[in-house]
């Protein structure tokens, strides 16, 4: 069954948009657990506009599931990964200045960072994600790096799938059977929601992961947290039951 992870980033940016410690981030993540979240994300940027490095070392110590930071492997980044040793480190090529992830690696053009970067948390027991386009030609190269699975970003399907065109789910697809072949696991998220999970799923049950943030907290706003977590887990549920 592919488990959930809810991302708390959105809940870190309405609390900095007025100061002090309203909503609880570290609430937030223990909340989420207990409403039935299998796992939570983080995603530090250098400027902290939302989750800040002081908020992943304050998280760490209740989290019961599992622990995903996501981010561009920078030398910061690296040394709050190793300091901080979650069960899943996702690597990210997002700018500085991006309002959001907007791509995945290029494995081939930066195999040779990544393999050294991913050996160093492996060396950690950490276990690693790539974010990457679905792109099967970026996969062998992916697979050389020694990640142990990939991060399939999903925007694209997402944006298509609200328009009617659920072929978008083809690349997905094809681009999953190339890393089962070459013995990665895989992850998904970016834009995923209520809407379009539980197709992508049904399409792709093979993915271990999805890591789920903006569309969650946004019908948090209107249904609840544990509401809106429950929702979630089902549509994953009903997914699976139409394999």
């Amino acid at each position: 069954m592919t488990k959930l992870s809810v991302n708390i980033n959105k809940i870190a940016t309405l609390r900095n948009a007025r100061g002090g410690d309203m909503p609880n981030v570290k609430e937030a993540a223990i909340k989420s657990q207990e409403f039935g979240a299998q796992g939570i994300t983080v995603h530090p940027r250098p400027d902290e506009r939302h989750i800040r490095y002081s908020d992943v070392r304050a998280i760490k110590p209740i989290i019961n599931t599992e622990f995903n930071i996501e981010g561009n492997p920078v030398e910061k980044f690296i040394e709050l990964v190793l300091e901080v040793k979650p069960e899943q480190v996702t690597l990210v090529p997002d700018a500085e200045d991006a309002i959001t992830s907007n791509a995945g690696w290029d494995t081939i053009k930066n195999q040779s960072f990544l393999t050294e970067i991913i050996s160093e948390f492996k060396n950690n027991n950490i276990r690693t994600s790539i974010f990457l386009d679905p792109d099967p030609r970026m996969i062998e190269s992916a697979a050389k790096t020694g990640t142990d699975r990939i991060e399939l970003y999903t925007e694209n399907y997402a944006v298509e799938f609200a328009k009617g065109n659920p072929e978008a789910i083809d690349a997905y697809r094809k681009t999953t059977d190339e890393a089962l072949k070459a013995g990665l696991e895989l992850n998904a998220g970016h834009d995923l929601s209520l809407d379009n999970l539980e197709f992508f799923i049904q399409q792709i049950p093979e993915i271990a992961e999805v890591s789920i943030g903006h569309a969650l907290i946004s019908d948090a706003l209107y249904l609840g947290l544990e509401n809106t977590i429950q929702a979630y887990l089902k549509r994953i549920e009903l997914a699976h039951r139409q394999e």
